[in-house]
Formats: C-alpha cells, structure tokens, sequence
C-alpha cells in the first residue's frame, strides 16, 4: 500500500509543479486518474487501505502511512478539478476520519507499518515520520477541500 500512495502521491506532487502546457502533462493527469480509480476500489470499510491492497484480509492490521497517501493525493484530486466530487468526497472523508481515529490521546499517529517490518504483525503503536507527514498532507489538501 504505502509504496503505491508514494506513487500516486508523488504524482500529485509533480502535477502541482508541471506547467498546464507541458506536453507529458495529459500522460500524468491520466496515470493520476487511473490510479484514483483503482485505490477507490481498494478502500476497506473502516475508510483505510491495508498494506497489501490486493489481498487485505490477508493483512488486517490498519495502516496509516498508504492512507494518508491515498487520503491526500484524493482530496488533492478535488482540488485541483481532476476528479469527480461525487464519486471520490465520500471516500476521502472517511479516510480521514479513520486517520483521526488512529491518533492516540497524546496526539501520536499509530498503525504506521515500519520500514522492513512484516506488514502482517507489527506494533499497532508503532509510528514514524512519513506516516504523520502523510497525515499532515491529506489534512492541508481537507483543510484547502472545506475552505473553497
């Protein structure tokens, strides 16, 4: 999961710095789309995606590093006019919400797969510093998603 949403998030990324009249620009914004498309589908009830987003169940420990990923680079979809509010706003939402849930009451983002770790069996404690930077990019893209 997380190295896809580095990927997709990534994307965005270049997205936010390739001029509107570049011509790679219709192969990015198409990968994006693509991309969006088949992580929607991957979502699991609770609003997060799991580390392997082919076979969750086989991986039931929440993970928060890929959602933040998937959360950010969604809601940095709708922003940016690249995908459709309907279909997509639901989706972001409650991966946001099942991010807060994973914040603990000292304020520490949890469930963050480590790196190299077996991502059937690791501390739900665990967190480190690209899962809360995830979480901090798909809460800036919610923040700009409510305030337009």
């Amino acid at each position: 999961s997380r190295g896809n949403g580095w990927v997709m998030a990534g994307t965005a990324r270049v997205l936010d710095y390739l001029p509107k009249d570049h011509p790679d620009r219709p192969r990015f914004e198409k990968l994006f789309r693509e991309m969006a498309d088949k992580i929607l589908i991957c979502q699991q009830s609770d609003g997060l995606w799991r580390s392997s987003l082919l076979d969750p169940e086989s991986y039931p420990l929440k993970e928060t590093s890929g959602s933040g990923f998937y959360t950010y680079a969604l809601a940095w979809g709708l922003n940016n006019g690249l995908l459709d509010r309907a279909k997509f706003q639901p989706a972001i939402f409650k991966g946001w919400a099942a991010l807060v849930e994973c914040v603990d009451a000292d304020g520490k983002l949890t469930h963050v797969q480590p790196v190299g770790a077996d991502p059937k069996k690791f501390d739900p404690n665990s967190s480190d510093v690209y899962g809360v930077g995830a979480f901090l990019l798909a809460g800036s893209e919610l923040y700009r998603l409510q305030s337009h």
